[in-house]
């Protein structure tokens, strides 16, 4: 059987995003390669070896127990990602002397590849397969990498084959020296959880612990509290609707408290539902009692989000920017697409507000775009099929 060490810089319990899904539910349905893996390990009461699904994972970095999000951006923790970069290389290359890998695997340029670039410059003749999963702007990337430049840039130019989730993050990899084989496989959702058909009492029970009333519109977004995600202009937007108008925000982030202030300054705080301690299995549940799904993202590398709205049947206003582009169509924009969403420019939350008095005033065409999204979902962005082509076009191709 081969074996294959995957880079990450977290890994399950904790601190998850759609990378770390997206390696779990891949991995978990490939039971032909024995995958390894270093990440963080933050927690000091999780294990440093621990078996997790279809993958070993070991653990290493500063930690402390029950680490909060304050401690990650505090000293000593918030120096693992710095510290990560060249011990996650040394450690690879002691337990390649174990295990003795026949490929290596970086979950993102920005967090992984330099470790991944060194492991594969004293084993040049080990495969590198470069995922690209990045949701900042290639030119905030490359910005925060400037002081690794070289290591950064060998990341991309080192790599046996580049697996990109965006046509849009694909091109980045040539623009940064890539010339090998670029494979776009984007990230995927578990369609049958996400397209569950919730009976109409269980959604007007959970619609009566927001206390809200039966004839509530509500707006909802799956996000990290981030800039790029663009929460704010989501505010601003609300403050131009009427106020049986909610929005119901699924996440957590460094911008919390900020956002909150700005709730409270724009006259919508009482209009603000802050939910993060939703699990992943609740969220279903949460986009279909919900009516508009919302995220007017300033950058995006794919956004598994849009997917899981799509799935669930809602409408959902978006930007196109980076790999947004590849699913989501709008009526005006994309006029020889079928349409998936309705499209909004970045930074204009007048925009956003148009948006959702036009789906709330023409409830057939939000039928027919929903009835399309949805199919859309199925036929390209379901686990099983990307793992199968992770398999088929990545991994036996240089294994």
């Amino acid at each position: 059987m081969k074996r294959v060490l995957i880079f990450s810089l977290a890994y399950y319990p904790k601190y998850i995003g759609g990378a770390e899904v997206a390696i779990k539910e891949i991995t978990d349905r490939i039971s032909d390669i024995e995958f390894h893996m270093v990440t963080l390990r933050f927690d000091s009461s999780l294990p440093k070896v621990e078996k997790i699904g279809n993958i070993l994972v070991h653990r290493i970095g500063f930690s402390k127990k029950n680490p909060t999000m304050a401690d990650l951006k505090a000293f000593p923790l918030h120096y693992n990602k710095a510290f990560f970069q060249f011990t996650a290389a040394i450690k690879a290359l002691s337990l390649h002397s174990q295990y003795h890998y026949d490929g290596v695997w970086a979950m993102m340029a920005h967090a992984t590849g330099i470790p991944a670039a060194l492991f594969k410059l004293v084993k040049p003749h080990i495969p590198f397969i470069l995922t690209l999963q990045e949701g900042d702007s290639p030119q905030q990337i490359e910005k925060q990498m400037r002081p690794l430049w070289f290591f950064f840039s060998r990341a991309f130019t080192s790599a046996t084959i580049v697996q990109a989730i965006s046509t849009f993050l694909g091109r980045w990899a040539r623009a940064r020296g890539f010339k090998g084989p670029l494979e776009i496989i984007p990230n995927a959702v578990d369609t049958k959880q996400f397209s569950y058909e919730y009976s109409v009492e269980e959604l007007s029970q959970l619609k009566k612990t927001l206390r809200g009333k039966e004839t509530d519109v509500y707006l909802i977004t799956t996000s990290r509290l981030v800039h790029k995600n663009a929460i704010d202009d989501v505010l601003r937007a609300l403050a131009l609707l009427p106020p049986s108008i909610h929005f119901l925000v699924l996440g957590d982030g460094p911008d919390k408290k900020k956002l909150k202030q700005q709730a409270e300054q724009q006259g919508v705080g009482e209009r603000v539902i802050w939910l993060d301690h939703v699990t992943h299995q609740d969220l279903p549940k949460y986009l279909h009692m919900a009516d508009i799904f919302i995220r007017p993202s300033r950058s995006e590398g794919m956004g598994n989000s849009f997917i899981e709205a799509m799935a669930a049947g809602i409408p959902v206003i978006a930007t196109q920017e980076g790999g947004i582009t590849d699913f989501l169509f709008d009526a005006i924009r994309n006029p020889d697409s079928p349409t998936t969403g309705w499209a909004v420019d970045t930074n204009v939350p007048q925009q956003i507000a148009q948006a959702v008095k036009s789906i709330l005033d023409n409830p057939e065409q939000v039928k027919k775009v929903t009835t399309t999204a949805r199919a859309l979902a199925f036929e390209k962005y379901d686990w099983n099929l990307i793992a199968a082509d992770m398999q088929k076009k990545v991994f036996q191709r240089v294994l």
